[in-house]
């Protein structure tokens, strides 16, 4: 069994994006060897939550420099995700509140 200190599995979080494969490549080690050593340490857990936010972070800087280049494809996927709320999506939602449950739909299509 590999011995690696707490000290050494943090490093090896660092710019992985916490993907596990690339820290347990660093250590030289299996996926689950490193995937144990980091649930060992506390302090390696919460690295790796902060790197995995780092990898998201990454990514939305990209997805914005897609919708500043103008391409009409993350432009959509955006509006549908992020702009649900303001009424960009491709479903029909249905809120239902109060008392009068259970709530039977119906949908009959035409011919």
């Amino acid at each position: 069994m590999h011995g690696f200190t707490e000290q050494q599995i943090i490093e090896a979080i660092k710019g992985s994006y916490g993907i596990i494969s690339n820290i347990a490549n660093k250590l030289g080690c299996e996926w689950h060897t490193a995937k144990r050593h980091i649930e060992a340490y506390p302090s390696c857990i919460e690295a790796l939550k902060a790197e995995e936010e780092t990898g998201i972070d990454n990514a939305e800087n990209k997805m914005y420099d897609l919708i500043n280049s103008r391409d009409p494809q993350m432009i959509r996927y955006f509006l549908s995700t992020k702009g649900k709320r303001r009424g960009y999506t491709e479903k029909q939602e249905i809120e239902v509140t109060g008392d009068k449950l259970p709530l039977k739909i119906e949908i009959i299509k035409g011919e």
